[in-house]
């Protein structure tokens, strides 16, 4: 719930995790564009690459008693602004980070009210409605900006026991509400404990019975000081996920932080970027040869795009080929190379790549899936299916199928029922002309 409550000048200092946060004065007001009407469906799609608000009433019921006069909960600054206490801190949820349904231009680093979001960003049955009218089937959602895009916040909370209460509370507000009122459109994505590999491993093992088919885990463990993958501190925590079919979705800048230009270049040359950030981790993970220690992992990498797989590939070829900077001393003795791991544990969303799509052979199709990112900048909401449909429309459809929603259905373990299947699917499922 919302604390009437009013923050004072004594309250918690403001934090977002990551950027140099300063609140400033809440806007007078926020433009709601008009409502969108819902959009042809040309195919059936799975988004693998959505996030959703933290709603204020999240933690409500949800922690053990000793916790529960200190929950997580919002509060309402003297400016008029919501942010979340979360311990001794204040935490903004930034209109940018929720702008569908509005200007792309009144996003900003200020902290937003729920009223000023579209219900769809913390409401599960507003959510259900805009995925309707972008044509979305299916969706998996990382947490904002509260809980950080891998669950940062609570393994880093002060007091452990708290950080681990705060962390189970939100996957079993996301297993039974998010995902759970409407199960065959969300798929269950938790988040895990990052101060021990071996209770990380327990909580997934614990949450695959439960019913949760994902987990969200930082991009680069080391940037948050946690060792690294080519410790192998984190095998208790794969070894998990590859018992239980656990899939490892790995977000651009979920460790907080985006590799970017100069420290002086605008924020736009960062987002231009995103795609480094995902060949930096696929490299990473590669070379701990973590998914050779581990061959049946899933790992997907979302928002950074697939036109930079091909490039990556034929560099991996190049210096093994040639014993470019000793890699052939990292490979020594592995039966399969760099690029085949590539192809065989890794798989890339994509929101919009045009040159991306004319190289998915050498990719893989069944490699591919794709993403609408609501309710980010990035979006394509409430467009998905127009923005698809460019690029796909001349493409066979058995491909389109397999990269718009049969890979998801696939690695998540996700069956549509046949209600959520396009009609020109459909028939092709049936074996119609």
């Amino acid at each position: 719930m919302t604390d009437t409550a009013t923050a004072s000048a004594a309250a918690p200092a403001a934090d977002d995790g990551a950027t140099n946060f300063i609140p400033g004065s809440r806007k007078a007001g926020v433009t709601f564009l008009p409502e969108p009407e819902a959009r042809p469906r040309h195919y059936t799609v799975i988004s693998v690459d959505d996030h959703l608000v933290e709603p204020a009433h999240l933690f409500d019921g949800r922690l053990p008693k000793k916790f529960q006069a200190v929950a997580p909960r919002v509060l309402e600054t003297e400016l008029g602004q919501q942010m979340w206490c979360y311990e001794d801190r204040l935490i903004a949820n930034f209109s940018v980070n929720a702008i569908v349904g509005r200007p792309i231009e009144e996003g900003s680093f200020d902290a937003s009210r729920f009223d000023e979001m579209r219900r769809g960003c913390w409401d599960i049955d507003a959510r259900v409605h805009d995925m309707d009218t972008n044509g979305v089937a299916a969706s998996l959602n990382f947490p904002s900006g509260l809980s950080g895009f891998a669950g940062v916040r609570y393994s880093f909370a002060k007091d452990p026991a708290y950080g681990l209460a705060t962390m189970r509370a939100y996957n079993d507000w996301h297993l039974q509400e998010w995902a759970g009122t409407h199960p065959d459109r969300i798929i269950a994505c938790q988040v895990t404990w990052l101060r021990d590999p071996e209770i990380a491993a327990a909580e997934i093992r614990k949450n695959a019975e439960l019913g949760f088919t994902a987990v969200t885990f930082p991009d680069n463990p080391e940037r948050l000081g946690l060792p690294s993958l080519h410790t192998r501190h984190w095998d208790p925590f794969v070894a998990a996920c590859a018992e239980t079919d656990t899939v490892i979705c790995i977000h651009v800048g979920s460790n907080g932080r985006l590799m970017g230009a100069a420290s002086d270049a605008p924020l736009d040359a960062t987002t231009v970027l995103f795609p480094v950030n995902s060949i930096v981790t696929a490299v990473d993970w590669l070379f701990s040869l973590t998914p050779v220690r581990f061959p049946d992992i899933k790992i997907v990498l979302s928002e950074g795009g697939i036109g930079w797989v091909p490039m990556l590939m034929d560099r991996l070829d190049f210096c093994i080929k040639d014993n470019h900077a000793g890699y052939v001393d990292t490979w020594r003795g592995v039966d399969i190379s760099p690029s085949d791991l590539l192809r065989r544990n890794f798989y890339f969303n994509s929101i919009e790549d045009p040159a991306g799509f004319s190289l998915r052979h050498r990719i893989g199709i069944e490699n591919i899936m794709v993403e609408s990112d609501y309710p980010h900048p990035d979006s394509t909401w409430p467009d998905t299916q127009l923005v698809l449909h460019r690029q796909f429309h001349d493409l066979p459809r058995d491909e389109v199928d397999a990269i718009t929603y049969k890979n998801a259905e696939r690695v998540f373990r996700h069956p549509l029922p046949a209600g959520l299947i396009s009609p020109a699917q459909t028939d092709a499922r049936n074996g119609a002309a």
